[in-house]
This record gives structure tokens, sequence and C-alpha cells, in this order.
């Protein structure tokens, strides 16, 4: 007897030992344990369990379990525990029932377990019950409980709920104030989770680092002011500042824009982690500090920090940013020699890096490949980098893909698809992927929604897109605004106007983005009714001051022959842009103002505003306006040397005409010939047929005729002007010739109508 309760001390040391160090010796110990007759020792058994449970052998403990002859409450919280550890909570909750089927009563650590349960799966209905449940047993004022019915409840968006077993705590101990701050932050009532931390310290219940970490996650959204009371509440406390607390410092730090008191904390900790440093530099790359990050990556590896995934990702993402190819793929190269290159925010990381930084459309594609499980922004970063890569029907075929994963796109992924659409002018896709939006009910997000509107108006199919815009149910002025964008870059711009009427019906509130773009359809109808009450309602609302309605009504004025009141919106601008003074120089221009025009050039750029494209054209606008070919011909090249600007088609156009009335006909051809390769020239050459006609010139009209039909063998209006040329040359018979072709390939005069493709 002595001996037998010697050898059963001996074996539940051994298991005690075996609890604090590995499942492989508790294994190596169970076969000597059978063979000395304590099979059925429950204490042991318990211990082996208890073993099984802490080191994630789950399956031996389930065996052990099943072949156990008697159980209590310890063996069946064991192996509940062993299953929650390895998040089997089905399985845990299972084992809970067949617990109280048994007739066995579960103590408050089997609760803790079943509830740790239904908060991993968010199931609801379960949870409610096992609350009912943990009453029953007595237990509904237990803290360690109450603190995960706190946490089940907050997970479960049961705010309230969680309150009320907050409210129904005898006395609250730290643990539980802490799991209710966390459930306010959690929910994004951040203001309520300062409120509950004033109220834990007027009740006496002393704060610890966890309630400091998620008060600082608080003051991200709060603002600085309340960061630093906060702060200084630390200091009052006196609590010990360990690294994860000083990490939640510094990003509190960095979302709030103080990056030096970031870098304070990080110079004042001596134990300085991966956490810390990780934290440090992805708020450099938040500040746009992306330099700074990669400098503080290079001091954080030359203090033998080593770095983690997160990392790799931070810099990675400075590096997208600072668009630094050479070191990217530096860093690239680390990542693999280290076995990170499957980790999933390291590989979405250098998906963004190499969609924003590389010409190389293979390298979004192989960066993919490496990715061993892809999430859903994986997906969504491929598909933005094919997109961007010009490979849109890949698009396409990577989006199936991703739902053949059994992924769910989200907003973003499928806002590039549509996009993709709209770039390749592919309505049947367009249609298909609308259905599926439709189908999974993801027309609610209003980013979507948006993107489907702005899609069927690229696709020229307005009544559909306007039918859209009508059925959102979450429909916002961003969805007219992107609405009469679209509209206006149609040329539909009585469309854009009837936009007003949805947005007066839907009660909605009338912002700069959508004034601009009523203005710009009003100054191309000359509708001065309108875009007078529309000038009247940003003044009073105070968006006359927004820069792109002034340009608006700088434009509007201008083309409806008001250039005294275009000026003056232009002189009530604090900061005209360099689109506000080029609006005020085409103004003057096309109200035959041409010195008033040339002389804001000059006063444009000694205001120091630089030039662009734009200016160029609005300038040889007013010179060709004027009628003044060689100050044109000294703007165009001295605009061009001055301020790299890359002439493109309608510049060269304004030339060759001007030059054309002038009869510098083999000026005009000289202009042409330099003219860079990829402009479409077929128009350029018919004006200077046009002129070649005027002045007669008719072997030289010839060859422009020749030039302009390879562009365009079909343009009757070519045919037309070379058959007029002859004539008036005297040369009848090349005259009829020229006609009989035209007859013979069936050419005609042809009224161009737009059709309304119709659609869903």
């Amino acid at each position: 007897m002595f001996r037998s309760n010697v050898l059963e001390e001996i074996c539940s040391r051994i298991i005690y030992i075996c609890n604090k160090h590995s499942l492989k010796d508790g294994i190596c110990i169970h076969g000597p344990i059978l063979k000395s007759g304590f099979q059925d020792n429950l204490p042991l058994n318990n211990g082996l369990l208890s073993l099984y449970a802490k080191c994630e052998g789950v399956e031996h403990a389930r065996r052990l379990f099943d072949k156990m002859s008697h159980r209590d409450v310890v063996s069946w919280t064991s192996l509940l525990s062993a299953y929650v550890r390895v998040g089997n909570y089905e399985e845990a909750l299972r084992l809970f029932d067949l617990m109280r089927v048994s007739g066995e009563r579960p103590n408050e650590f089997t609760f803790s377990n079943s509830m740790r349960s239904c908060t991993g799966l968010r199931d609801y209905t379960r949870g409610m019950k096992l609350h009912s449940c943990i009453i029953k047993h007595g237990f509904g004022s237990n803290p360690v409980l109450c603190s995960g019915l706190i946490e089940f409840y907050s997970k479960c968006s049961s705010l309230r709920e969680a309150v009320w077993v907050f409210d129904d705590m005898v006395n609250g101990d730290t643990v539980s104030w802490t799991s209710m701050i966390s459930s306010f932050v959690n929910a994004g009532k951040w203001a309520e989770a300062i409120q509950f931390f004033t109220r834990m310290v007027k009740e006496g219940v002393f704060p610890n680092e966890y309630t400091f970490v998620k008060l600082m996650s608080a003051c991200t959204f709060l603002g600085f002011g309340y960061g630093k009371l906060i702060h200084a509440q630390l200091v009052v406390w006196g609590v010990k500042m360990n690294v994860v607390l000083k990490t939640a410092l510094v990003d509190m730090y960095a979302k709030c824009q103080k990056m030096d008191d970031a870098m304070k904390v990080l110079r004042q900790t001596p134990d300085q982690d991966v956490q810390l440093w990780t934290s440090v530099i992805s708020g450099c790359t938040q500040n746009s500090n992306f330099r700074e990050a990669i400098n503080l990556f290079k001091q954080m590896v030359a203090n033998n920090v080593f770095p983690n995934s997160y990392t790799y990702a931070a810099v990675v993402n400075a590096c997208s940013s600072a668009h630094d190819l050479i070191l990217g793929k530096q860093l690239q190269k680390q990542i693999i020699m280290v076995g990170l290159e499957d980790d999933v925010s390291v590989g979405n990381a250098l998906l963004d890096f190499y969609t924003k930084c590389s010409n190389d459309a293979k390298d979004v594609p192989q960066v993919f490949d490496e990715i061993t499980h892809p999430n859903v922004i994986s997906w969504t970063t491929l598909i933005a980098g094919l997109s961007k890569h010009g490979h849109k029907e890949d698009c396409f075929l990577a989006f199936l893909e991703m739902q053949f994963s059994g992924l769910r796109p989200n907003s973003f992924t499928l806002s590039h698809v549509l996009q993709a659409c709209g770039a390749i002018q592919c309505p049947t896709e367009a249609k298909k992927i609308h259905g599926l939006i439709v189908k999974t009910n993801a027309d609610v997000d209003i980013m979507v929604g948006n993107a489907l509107v702005e899609t069927f108006a690229g696709l020229q199919m307005e009544d559909c897109a306007i039918n859209l815009a009508r059925q959102l149910s979450n429909r916002s002025i961003i969805t007219y605004t992107v609405l009469a964008s679209k509209l206006n870059q149609m040329g539909r711009y009585e469309r854009t106007l009837a936009i007003l009427s949805h947005i007066r019906e839907d009660d909605l509130k009338i912002d700069g983005f959508i004034i601009s773009g009523l203005l710009s359809a009003s100054a191309n109808l000359c509708a001065k009714k309108i875009g007078k009450h529309l000038h009247c309602y940003s003044t009073v609302s105070g968006f006359g001051k927004y820069i792109s309605v002034s340009n608006g009504l700088i434009d509007f004025y201008g083309k409806c022959r008001c250039v005294s009141d275009a000026q003056k919106v232009f002189d009530e601008m604090s900061k005209p842009d360099v689109f506000s003074w080029n609006s005020l120089i085409y103004a003057f221009a096309l109200n035959g103002h041409i010195t008033s025009s040339l002389s804001t050039l000059e006063d444009m750029r000694l205001a120091g505003i630089r030039p662009d494209s734009h200016t160029l054209s609005a300038v040889l606008f007013a010179c060709h306006k004027g009628n003044l070919l060689d100050m044109g011909l000294e703007y165009f090249h001295s605009l061009r040397e001055l301020y790299d600007i890359k002439p493109q088609f309608y510049h060269y156009n304004l030339l060759v005409d001007l030059l054309g009335r002038a009869g510098r006909l083999e000026e005009a051809v000289s202009l042409i010939k330099s003219m860079p390769s990829g402009v479409n020239d077929g128009p350029v050459y018919k004006k200077l047929l046009r002129a070649c006609k005027l002045h007669g010139n008719v072997i030289l009209g010839e060859e422009m005729a020749r030039q302009a039909l390879d562009h365009d063998p079909s343009d009757f209006e070519i045919y037309d002007i070379l058959a007029n040329m002859y004539d008036e040359a005297g040369r009848f018979e090349l005259g009829d010739n020229v006609r009989s072709l035209m007859k013979e390939g069936g050419l005609r005069k042809t009224s161009v109508c737009s059709s309304q493709v119709l659609c869903c």
C-alpha cells in the first residue's frame, strides 16, 4: 500500500513537471503509468489531460478522455480547454453539451472556456443560453465570467448587454473595467471609453497597463489633446512602462501626427524590441515621412533588432510611396532570404509596391504566386496591378479565380473590376458584375454603388447610369457628382443640369464638387440663369471660396460672354492656381480681348505660376483668334523651351491653321513633320489641305490629301475638298474623277447621330 502511494506521488510529480515543459516528455511517461496499473486513477488522468491541453495535444487528450472509466468536472474542463486552445470552438461547445447531459456540474473554468468558444464563433444565440446557464448555477457575479461575458457581447456588437452585465457585477475588478473600456473602443465609442475610465478612477479601481493600451487606442481617434491627458494619467498612477505600453504610446502619437513625441518614446526606451521599432516605422509611413521610415529600418537592423513580417510590410509600404524601386527590390531579396515571401502581410505590401513602382507587368503576378494563403486584399491588389499595367482581361480571370477560392470580394475589389470594365469598354462583363453585386447585396456599399454609376456612364449607357443612381438606397451627393462628371465628358450637358431636380427630390445638400460639375454644364450650354443661381448659392453657402468653384465660375462667365464677371471672380480669389489663370486667359481670348488675354499670361508668370500645356492652348487660341501668327509661333517655341511643355495635337492644329491661312504652307509642312510620333496628325493634314485649296497650291494639296487619306480613307470631306480644289484650279476632269471615285466607293455626307445603348 505504501509502495503504491509512493508510486502515485512520483507519477503526479512527473506529470506536474511535464506540464511545465513538453508534450513529448508527457507521452513518454504515459506508458509507464499504464503499466504501473494507475490507468483508472482519476487525479493522474486529469493531470495527463491537463498536460495534453496545455501542450496542444488535443488528439491524445480525446483518446485518453474516451478511455477514462471515471470523469469529474476537472476531466471535462481540461478537454474542453484543449479544444478552445486550438480554436476548435464547435467541438468545445459539443463537449459542454455532453457534460451537461452526463449530469456533471460545470464550474467557473468550464463556463469561462465555453464562453470563449461562443465569442470565437460570434454565436449570439448559444452565448445567450450559456449566460442564462451561468446565472442559474450561481456564477452571475463572478468577475472572470463577467469579463468574458462583456467581451462576448462586445464582439457580437451588443454593447448594451455588455453594460448590463457590468452594472450587475457586485465588485468589478481591474480586468472587468478594462474589458468594458475595450468594448467601447472596439465599438467606436471612444468618448464613452474615456468617460468609463473616469468613472473607474472615481470608484477607486486601479488601472493597469492594458487599461492604458486600450485608452491610447481611443485617443488615436479623439485627438492629441486626449492622448496627452491619458499619458499624464499613466504617469500619475505609476504604471510600469513596458514595451507593450510604449508601443501603444508610439502608435497614438503617430496617428495624431506627432512623430517627434513618438521618436522621443523610442529614444527613451533601452529595451527596444521589434514591435516598438515597427510601430515607429509604420507611423512615419502613415505621416508621409517615407525616407525617415526607411532610415529607421536601417537603424533598427544596425541595432541587431531583427525585423518581423509587419516590419517588412511597413518599410515596403514606405518604398511604394517613395517610389524607390531599387530599395524595394533589395528588401524583397532580404524577405526571400528570411523565408517571409509567403506571408500574406508582406506579400500584400510587395504587391502594392510593384503595382505602384514597376512597369514590368510580370512582377505583380509573380509576387502573388508566392503568397501561400492570399486574402481579399491580395486579390484586390493583384486586380488593381493587372488593370494598371493594361491587362484588363486578366482582371476578370483573377476576379473569377478569387471567387472560386471561396473569398468574397469587398468594395475595393468590385470597384477595381468595374474600372477595368470601363477601361476596355466591356458592357457584357459590367452587366455580369452588376448582377453579382445585386445578388450579394453589395450595392448597399456606397463605394460600390458609385463605381457602378461611373462604369455604366463611362460605357455611354447614360440611361442605365441615371437609373442606377436613382435606385441606390444609400445614394449621396458623391453619386450625383460622379454622374455629372461622366455626363459632362459625353457632352450631355442638359442631362447634367437635370441632376439638380434629383438632388432636390432626395433632399441632399449641394457641395462644392457638384457645383463645379453643374457650372461646367451651364458654361457649355451658356445657361446664364442656372449658372448665376449656382453662383449665388455658392456665395451664400461658403462654397465660393473653393478654388474648383471659382475656376468653374470663370469658365462659365467667359463662355457666356460676361468677361467682366469672370475677371471679378478671379480678382476675389485669394490664391488662384494655374487652372484659374488658364481659364481667365481663355475667357479674354474667347471674347475677343486678345491684348488682355496675352497680358494675363505675363501677369501669371510674374505671380510665379508655372504655365502648363493648357496655358499654351489658351495662348495659341488667343493668337489664332487675333490672327497673330508670328506671336503665336514665338509663344509656341518660348513656352516649350522655358517650361518643358510637350505640345499636343491641339497646339499643332491651331498653328497649322494659322500658317495655312497666312499662306505659309511650307512652314506648316515643316511643323507637321516636327510633330512627335503618336500624335494623331490626320486632321492636321486635312486642315492644311483646306489651306492649299484656299491658296491654289494643287501639288502640295495632293500630297496633303494622300497623307490625310492614309489615316482615314473613308472620310468624305477629304475627297470633297480635293475635288473642289481641282475645280478652282480649272482642272475639272480631275475633279470629276475624284467624284466618280466617291460614288464608286459609296462615300457620301453622313449625319452623325448618337445611339443610346439600353441596359438592364
